[in-house]
């Protein structure tokens, strides 16, 4: 193996040294990368990369400070310490020096340090002498981690021992004090990936359940025990050989990951970005019909490996707390049941044959512990009990009454559900007893709209569905809190939202295979018909709100009319409001926003009313209008508009303008008109807090080309996100533009300085007329091209037969509603209305327009022409 002072460069100066170095290092790299590809072990190219930079450092230091100084010494720490040297990981170095070291030293090590700068590696260093280290560590938990892995390379070995003598448990950071530090340490980096492992492009050594928790579980053994690597867990007890297979196993596959990545990337890259995804599915041997389904196999493994490590490393500090913080104590065991008995506040099996003589106690455990609230947990050893008979749960155990008993009553509990459920999944014990839940435990959705894998979502929905009942969530959604006591059996709600997803992957269209699922589910457990067609009814209609209030428009009393005869009933509707709020809220943590909100309240408001009117009742535009008309020349006069001044305004827009806004905004709009004098248009106004969740753009301007296209591409360049775009034409040639906005982060915009860039910005172009619009610089998001939709273009019918209903389906990227304004520019189309909605790199937007004559498409030519030209526009080239 050969080193910068080997044979190949001893007697080399100084630079061709160097060179010659890098070379060494490039070439084991690429000879490691070579062997990795070809599927040599990794556990044994990581132990050779460690022996390469071992025989690298020693041979320098030997050249620079010789092989015999006792004043100073080399010694690996951290990960390198431990011997887990990958690719491109750094190398932590601890350079020890003597309290009396000379200066001319000094100068060798700067010059050892440089040389090893000016190959190339990577360096994580502290120079310290022994008093230093122990100074340091002992007011740091993170510096004596790094300690506790040292190994000396080169030079003193009683430097070495006087660290290890000062920083000993019996000195500083006692077993239970560092374990209780770790444990901090842990909290704190779980909140960082949001207390989920299953984010879309995971951390694959600091996520929850990767690497780091691994290394955690030796830390703590090492400072607790003279322990000195994992196979110790076994002679300990901590583990069984099982579980230590377990263990190593996946310490395995996530080392795979990791080496990958360095391998591809030329760099230290531990995040599984999409950039990486499907290459290595595909390195790995992964195979499907879809390349999508490559990927979502190979994350599926990543996912429940990551599950398993969180199990073992939860397993595996319980035991630590027990024996660490809690080994001088004796508790006395509290009976609870037959089964069970209470220790030190965790719930424990009173014997081990217990799940192994009584099955059905598998499901009771978690009904007991969700009924006691005094108790914290479940001891490590009942943990380890269950896992090891999650095989006894088979169709007997699932068709057993009882068994259907604990089930619901755990469901029925008037808290603690969504706990126990997360426990159940945890432990392995919801998978057995729901087989098909079992399929979706892990399975990610590979796209931008999905952040959590199919059963971290679905019992985020449970969560959400929980927390309507509670006050102090009140403040996320004051109606779901209203509404929820209305709903006299909680746990169909719970059941819908186990099942409403549990299809996915089984083949065919989720709802409907969620609806088979959910009857057989309902009639094993006894469940009412009545409430058992409820149950059926959400799980296959539980997209139908979302896509109604986000996709139609929601001013056309014909489309609530619509929407309130597939509800048929108010209790049905309560359901499905909560079920929808609570889906959405679990999809993504970016997608809710007050936008939705409003949309989701409107629609539910308006089918009440739907509802309590009567749905033989047919809907009556002449009404709603003339209801519109009278609360806004109300809050008109109230603000002192005179009754001439309202008629003017009014006189030149269309009855369809009082359809599509609120009266609170007609009477804005109608103020703002009935003041501006031609010669100060365009008229632009912007309100930061609309009635409808969002921040909404008014343009009052002469109707001529672009101003849709033109007005797009300003708020686009301008960082806004549109929601929904209306645009009236006047009787004599003006135009009313009203954008409903947010920025990207999902808020609307905030402070003077914003609110007047925004104005300023569009009165300037809107100023330049019919000028074509600027040119959209935002860079799209790094991930969308990854996830790139095929541009779609399909023409539905408007049952008032006012527009043709056009819905766009594309890749999400800036710009593209300005070129959808051009495209209809260039083939005489007028927008309407707009609907605009964002699925993860999904754009699905639906757009109410006419010819120049305000006529409905209803020739199949003009149709293509139009189709063509939006795909040459907005289509990926």
């Amino acid at each position: 193996m050969g080193g910068p002072n080997s044979d190949s460069t001893r007697g080399l100066h100084a630079s061709d040294r160097i060179a010659a170095c890098k070379a060494q290092i490039q070439h084991n790299t690429a000879e490691l990368a070579e062997r990795f590809w070809s599927g040599a072990p990794v556990t044994d190219l990581i132990r050779e990369r460690t022996a390469f930079i071992d025989h690298l450092l020693t041979e320098a230091w030997d050249h620079r400070l010789g092989g015999d100084a006792t004043d100073v010494a080399l010694v690996a720490v951290g990960g390198y310490g431990r011997g887990e040297q990958l690719l491109h990981s750094d190398i932590d170095l601890l350079v020890l020096l003597d309290e009396a070291v000379p200066p001319s030293r000094q100068q060798e090590l700067s010059d050892f340090l440089r040389f090893l700068w000016d190959v190339g590696l990577k360096l994580g260093q502290s120079v310290r002498s022994p008093a230093q280290c122990a100074e340091e560590a002992r007011a740091d938990q993170t510096v004596i981690t790094n300690l506790l892995e040292g190994r000396l390379l080169a030079g003193s070995a009683a430097l070495w021992e006087a660290v290890k003598s000062e920083i000993a448990p019996e000195r500083m950071w006692s077993s239970a004090a560092f374990f209780e530090a770790k444990m901090a340490e842990q909290r704190i980096r779980y909140a960082k990936y949001h207390n989920t492992a299953y984010n879309l492009e995971p951390n694959v050594k600091e996520g929850p359940g990767g690497l780091r928790d691994i290394q955690l579980i030796g830390w703590i053994l090492r400072r607790h025990s003279d322990a000195r690597g994992l196979q110790d867990l076994v002679a300990y007890g901590w583990l069984t050989d099982t579980e230590y297979r377990e263990l190593k196993e996946a310490q395995e596959f996530l080392w795979r990951i990791r080496f990958a990545l360095h391998a591809l990337t030329g760099r230290c890259e531990d995040r599984l970005l999409f950039d990486y995804q499907r290459e290595l599915a595909e390195l790995f041997g992964y195979r499907g019909e879809t390349s999508n389904e490559v990927v979502e196999g190979f994350m599926q493994d990543y996912f429940r490996t990551v599950t398993g490590v969180e199990r073992l490393n939860e397993l595996l500090l319980q035991l630590f707390n027990e024996a660490v913080l809690h080994r001088e104590e004796a508790f006395s065991p509290t009976p609870v049941n037959d089964h069970f008995q209470a220790v030190n506040d965790y719930l424990e099996a009173v014997r081990p044959a217990v799940f192994r003589d009584h099955p059905l106690a598998l499901l009771e455990v978690f009904l007991v512990l969700q009924k006691n609230s005094t108790l914290e947990g479940i001891r490590a050893a009942t943990i380890r009990l269950i896992r090891q008979h999650t095989h006894l749960i088979d169709d007997t155990f699932r068709n057993d009454p009882e068994a259907c008993r604990l089930f619901m009553a755990i469901l029925r509990q008037p808290g603690g559900i969504t706990h126990q459920l997360r426990r159940m999944n945890r432990y392995g014990v919801l998978a057995a007893y729901l087989p098909e839940f079992g399929r979706v435990v892990g399975r990610m959705q590979y796209d931008l709209f999905h952040v959590y894998t199919v059963d971290e979502h679905t019992l985020f929905v449970v969560r959400n569905l929980r927390r309507f009942a509670l006050e102090e969530f009140q403040h996320e959604n004051p109606l779901c809190y209203e509404l929820f006591p209305l709903i006299e059996k909680p746990e169909l709600l719970y059941i819908a939202a186990l099942m409403h997803d549990i299809g996915k992957g089984s083949g065919g269209d989720h709802s409907e295979v969620g609806e088979k699922i959910a009857e057989a589910f309902c009639r094993r457990h006894h469940i009412g018909r009545r409430e058992t067609e409820l149950v059926k009814w959400l799980v296959r209609h539980h997209l139908v709100m979302s896509m109604t209030a986000q996709r139609k428009d929601l001013s056309d009393p014909e489309v609530i009319h619509e929407f309130a005869r597939i509800v048929r009933n108010q209790n049905t509707l309560n359901h499905l409001y909560l079920l929808t709020v609570a889906d959405i809220r679990a999809t993504n943590p970016s997608l809710w926003n007050s936008w939705k909100g409003a949309l989701l309240q409107e629609l539910y408001t308006s089918t009440s009313w739907t509802l309590r009117r009567g749905l033989d009742t047919p809907p009556d535009y002449a009404e709603q209008i003339s209801a519109a008309k009278d609360e806004a020349r109300t809050l008109l006069q109230r603000f002192g508009l005179a009754e001439d001044a309202i008629t003017a305004v009014w006189e030149n827009i269309g009855d369809d303008y009082f359809l599509r806004f609120l009266p609170e905004e007609i009477a804005w709009h109608t103020t703002a008109i009935a003041a501006c004098r031609p010669e100060h248009l365009p008229l632009v106004l912007l309100r930061p807090e609309s009635l409808r969740g969002s921040a909404e753009v008014f343009i009052y301007d002469r109707n001529r080309d672009f101003l849709f296209a033109q007005t797009t591409a300003v708020l686009d360049q301008l960082g806004l996100t549109v929601l929904d775009a209306k645009i009236i034409a006047s009787r004599q040639g003006f135009a009313l533009l009203s954008f409903n906005v947010l920025e990207q982060s999902g808020t609307a915009p905030e402070g003077l300085f914003r609110l007047v860039q925004i104005c300023d910005r569009l009165k300037a172009v809107l100023s330049g007329g019919g000028t074509p619009p600027p040119a959209v610089s935002r860079l799209p998001a790094r991930q969308i091209r990854h996830f790139t939709v095929p541009t779609k273009v399909f023409f539905h019918d408007d049952p008032q037969n006012r527009f043709s209903v056009l819905e766009l389906i594309a890749t999400d990227r800036p710009g593209l509603l300005s070129k959808v304004g051009q495209a209809f520019m260039q083939t005489g189309i007028r927008v309407h209305n707009a609907k605009i909605s964002t699925i993860g790199s999904r754009a699905e937007d639906i757009f109410f327009i006419t010819d120049r004559e305000d006529r409905p498409l209803t020739g199949e030519t003009d149709r293509q022409a139009l189709r063509q030209t939006l795909i040459e526009f907005v289509g990926d080239h």
